[in-house]
């Protein structure tokens, strides 16, 4: 069963196709799960003529009763001449307390207000109460009589969220499909293509939903402009609201008044309270007692206004966009310099769960979007919200125990964190060793981040060093998490890991942890995913320095980009061949009969140039699978990936020219002496 077919048999009716989100919304001010919603009523099928008759009548639906701001007196008039009419709005309430007593209601595009709502419909849908307004579809009645002081009438109102969800369903459906394809699946519910992502670039956009599906998480995600950190509170859920960093007060997040009477603000309402744009901005002021209290509230899940103690279990989420690159950061500030100063406490910082690396995310284009199949976000969003009342943290106490220099909320954070990625990737909790410590590993490296932080920002925390190690239970081994950032700048190292030393020290670099491959030994390298800074000469130059013969077993040299690898590799020979003699490369490679014959000539033209540089080319085709250097020097280089090592490249960008600068896949590299 092909995938496609196989998301559609498992859940039809509760997935839509993601491009027909696009051709409908256009230019709509509406997020993507309104649009959706009616998508799901129409098109939620794999049959073209469905499909296409239903966008007609999604877009007729939207036309006609979609409220747009400047045809709001159109609307209007036609309610009045018609006496009802349904349309889609965004609706806040009010209590208004003094005479009549009575709930009311603000249409924002309509831009009427002061319509009175029954009590029975606050009771059913409380979160119209939030100040931030809810997307409805409403049945608005116009009352003609000549002594009525409101003329419009509220018959039906009806917030666009699907009714219920079987949770137990959802989870038992998880086993019909593998890790992979579930990722996928997943991806393409946040409208992205899964292919032009790598596992860790899943595991990042996947975080995104973190605060969804997790109470009380939070969250913080700085990066370049243009990489989607809005996108997922904005546009995939109900239970979510964005707002803008610079609007946000203290009364409106927590508690306000209307009279004598205290309203719970946006923590009250909402799953996730999301700021966006929550950089410095000069000349904005940040009411301190406003931090005070979220301060109090992302620890204790609780915070003191007004006359009491209330409790909440809304997530908080903190978006923005960075002023440098991350070298420049960690060489010169720290990866918080980018918030707003009044933020920029340790005690407020230490409270943040994960810090989501955003720019590791690559800028959205077109090609990013995927055309495939995902959930209804309506319907994923119901599911988030169930799966917040649930806790799978258990899982990792079975299977790992970490060092005891970890503070209780280096805990709390990695255990939420994993528990939230549990939920997204494995709701059934059917997962591998090796799977289990990718989650774990992300967890950890996603607080590790906050901590290196913290020891530049506040020197109290350098005094009780956190070494982030956990054990495996089942073999004894101990694993050491660092962040990717570390790795991939060797200077950042002597500021983030050697605070637990004297100051003495901290005033000299130490050596980095990074693979260096100065001395020829017996060893293997372990290479990260989206590391940098790696090359085939920092590879293998040391260890290929001298031989005159080289074999490349490698049976992944076919596709363009395969040989493209080749060519760079025989660069580097040409480089390193200082003597007038001719050096004799043979590859071992595998094709398919069908191709075969391209390769040959793509092989045949690659001999004819590399002749004329001192490379006596040869090859020849088998079947095999062990990838693997051998040289006349004494060395053989067992290669987990061969020379594919390195992600995909598209558009103009330096990465094309210089090999340090690309991101790697994930692989191994063993040296030892050929033993021949």
């Amino acid at each position: 069963m092909y995938w496609r077919e196989k998301i559609i048999a498992n859940f039809e009716g509760k997935v839509v196709r993601k491009d027909l989100t696009s051709i409908v919304k256009g230019n709509l001010p509406v997020p993507t799960y309104v649009v959706e919603y009616l998508l799901a009523q129409y098109c939620a099928t794999d049959d073209e003529i469905q499909i296409n008759e239903g966008i007609e009548q999604v877009k007729e639906v939207i036309r006609n009763n979609y409220v747009h701001r400047a045809e709001a007196e159109t609307i209007k008039s036609r309610i009045r001449e018609r006496g009802r009419y349904r349309i889609i709005d965004k609706v806040s309430v009010e209590l208004n307390d003094k005479s009549p007593n009575q709930y009311e209601a603000t249409f924002a595009n309509l831009a009427i207000r002061a319509v009175p709502i029954a009590d029975h419909a606050i009771q059913q849908n409380p979160k119209l109460l939030s100040g931030n307004g809810v997307w409805c579809v409403v049945t608005l009645a116009y009352n003609h009589g000549d002594t009525v002081r409101i003329r419009w009438e509220i018959e039906d109102v009806k917030p666009i969220q699907i009714a219920s969800v079987d949770i137990e369903d959802f989870i038992s459906k998880r086993k019909n499909f593998t890790t992979d394809e579930w990722m996928d699946l997943m991806i393409q519910t946040i409208g992205l293509k899964p292919d032009n992502l790598n596992k860790r670039d899943k595991f990042i956009q996947l975080a995104r939903l973190l605060p969804h599906v997790e109470n009380n998480f939070n969250f913080m995600e700085l990066g370049p402009k243009g990489t989607g950190k809005s996108h997922v509170f904005q546009e995939l859920s109900p239970h979510g609201v964005l707002v803008s960093g610079g609007d946000v007060t203290s009364a409106r997040l927590f508690v306000r008044y209307s009279g004598n009477r205290e309203l719970l603000g946006l923590i009250g309402y909402w799953d996730v309270v999301a700021w966006d744009e929550y950089e410095h901005q000069p000349g904005k002021r940040i009411d301190p007692v406003m931090i005070d209290t979220m301060q109090n509230y992302l620890a204790n899940k609780s915070f003191n206004r007004g006359k009491g103690s209330h409790e909440a279990s809304a997530s908080m989420a903190f978006i923005g966009n960075t002023k440098h690159t991350v070298p420049y950061m960690l060489k010169y500030a720290h990866l918080f310099e980018s918030i707003p100063e009044a933020f920029i406490k340790s005690a407020f910082l230490d409270r943040i769960h994960l810090y989501n690396p955003g720019w590791e995310v690559h800028i959205l284009k077109k090609s990013s979007f995927s055309d495939g199949y995902g959930f209804i976000t309506d319907y994923l969003a119901e599911i988030l919200h169930e799966l917040r009342k649930q806790d799978y943290s258990t899982v990792l106490r079975e299977h790992v125990k970490f060092d005891p220099s970890l503070t209780e909320r280096d805990h709390t954070s990695i255990r939420k964190t994993f528990s939230g990625m549990m939920k997204l990737i494995y709701p059934d909790k059917q997962i591998t060793p090796t799977e289990l410590l990718e989650l774990i590993d992300f967890a950890v490296e996603g607080r590790k981040r906050v901590k290196d932080q913290l020891y530049i920002l506040d020197e109290t925390f350098r005094a009780e060093h956190a070494n982030f190690v956990y054990q495996i239970l089942s073999t004894g081994e101990k694993v050491h998490v660092e962040t990717l950032e570390c790795i991939n700048t060797p200077t950042w190292e002597w500021r983030s890991s050697s605070y637990a030393k004297t100051e003495a020290i901290l005033s000299t670099p130490v050596e980095s942890k990074r693979p260096h491959i100065a001395q020829k030994s017996v060893k293997t390298l372990t290479i990260r995913e989206n590391q940098t800074g790696i090359s085939y000469e920092s590879l293998f130059a040391d260890y290929l320095r001298g031989a005159t013969e080289i074999t490349v077993e490698d049976p992944y040299i076919r596709f363009p980009y395969q040989i493209k690898n080749l060519m760079e590799f025989m660069g580097l020979l040409v480089k390193m061949n200082e003597s007038d003699k001719t050096l004799k490369l043979h590859l071992i490679t595998s094709n398919t009969d069908d191709r075969k014959q391209d390769s040959m000539d793509a092989f045949d033209e690659i001999q004819a140039s590399v002749a004329t540089a001192g490379i006596d080319f040869t090859y020849e085709f088998k079947e095999f699978h062990d990838r693997k250097i051998t040289a006349n020097s004494g060395w053989e280089i067992l290669l987990g990936r061969g020379l594919d090592i390195f992600e995909p490249r598209k558009g103009y960008a330096i990465e094309e020219i210089v090999q340090e600068k690309r991101r790697c896949k994930s692989f191994t590299v063993t040296f030892i002496p050929d033993i021949k």
